[in-house]
């Protein structure tokens, strides 16, 4: 058997045509920047995401930096961040010069904790990002108690669960700004880099749209130092067109998770995800952990079985962050998360029979 881990082709191939005819609308129309296909995607993924405002932007890094920017988080403020997490979360601290608070996850979840955020609140935070990792969302009515006691912002980083709900409201509706991304391999994936912001706030989606657009609002008129991150034109054609299939998707994902869970269940030594009471989750990666991880991917990549480690090295032991000098000590669980973490095959389109496959090679590997 050959399974990679991930194929689009199941999901871009009846799409073609479709995909191929917004291409063309766009090169017809001679307007590739900042045009109405960017505006009625917006228009589209705000009212999809139950907001009253999305913006467009380049890619999902450049939602985080321009989120912290807006809110005027910068040198001498804390924002405290997952210790495990996508580097890019942390990247967006940095960027706008603020002061990176890692904070440990929930075992259970590899989500944040929130009694670990409390414990790490002092004076000097300004913010949240809470990270909904690998698709399930955060305890966010608790994270939002914080944030609201203490005065603080809450930027949700929604990169990875597009659809994901806490007590029936949706993931990237909660927080001040909320960031995603619409990497080609996200739930809502676009054709190359893309990204957005969504908010309750018209004055906060204003300031992200004189933001990404060299601090303008007006041609050859400059408000505020700003930059270039805008969504492309095509980008927002060709996710007008998978944006309606988004949910069809997620249930195949959730059904393809039902099925991990049916025939992985009773294996020795293998962690399951667990989701927590309230959160909804919709598998961006379904993610299992095992103390022989290296020797299990091995074992499976023997069978022609496509499998990724998210994330090998926690951003606190990346060499970009060696001068931080936060010692691995500091953060058991993620070291634990990140030695033990295996993503499995789960994509729209797989079968329960090779699902079944997973896991038979899996128990060979027990065996």
């Amino acid at each position: 058997m050959q399974l990679p881990f991930l194929s689009l082709e199941p999901q871009h191939a009846p799409l073609r045509a479709e995909l191929t005819a917004a291409f063309t609308r766009v090169h017809d129309s001679y307007w590739y920047v900042l045009g109405e296909e960017v505006r009625q995607f917006e228009l589209e993924y705000a009212a999809w995401n139950q907001v009253p405002y999305a913006v467009g932007l380049a890619n999902g890094l450049d939602a985080l930096v321009l989120a912290l920017r807006a809110l005027n988080v910068g040198p001498g403020d804390e924002v405290i961040v997952p210790s495990n997490t996508y580097i890019a979360t942390w990247l967006a601290v940095t960027q706008v010069g603020a002061t990176l608070v890692p904070v440990e996850p929930d075992p259970a979840t590899s989500n944040l904790d929130p009694a670990a955020v409390a414990a790490a609140i002092t004076p000097r935070t300004r913010a949240i990002i809470p990270v909904h990792l690998y698709g399930q969302a955060c305890c966010m009515p608790a994270i939002m108690a914080l944030a609201a006691q203490y005065g603080l912002y809450v930027v949700e980083d929604n990169a990875q669960a597009h659809g994901a709900a806490f007590d029936g409201q949706l993931t990237g509706s909660f927080g001040h700004l909320n960031a995603t991304s619409f990497y080609p391999g996200k739930n809502l994936g676009a054709l190359g880099d893309a990204g957005a912001l969504t908010t309750a706030s018209e004055a906060l989606a204003r300031r992200v749209q004189v933001l990404r657009n060299y601090g303008s609002a007006q041609k050859y008129h400059n408000e505020e130092i700003g930059y270039n991150s805008r969504l492309d034109e095509l980008q927002a054609a060709l996710l007008r067109v998978k944006l309606p299939h988004l949910a069809t998707w997620t249930v195949q994902r959730q059904q393809l998770a039902a099925w991990y869970h049916q025939h992985l269940s009773g294996i020795d030594g293998l962690r399951l995800p667990q989701t927590a009471s309230g959160a909804t989750h919709v598998y961006h990666l379904y993610v299992v952990h095992h103390s022989r991880r290296g020797a299990l991917q091995q074992h499976l990549a023997a069978q022609g079985i496509g499998t990724l480690v998210h994330y090998p090295v926690p951003p606190y032991r990346q060499p970009a962050y060696q001068g931080l000098q936060l010692p691995a000590s500091g953060f058991p669980i993620a070291e634990e998360l990140a030695a033990t973490c295996l993503s499995l095959p789960l994509w729209p389109g797989m079968t329960e029979e090779q699902v079944a496959a997973v896991a038979a090679a899996i128990r060979a590997f027990r065996a």
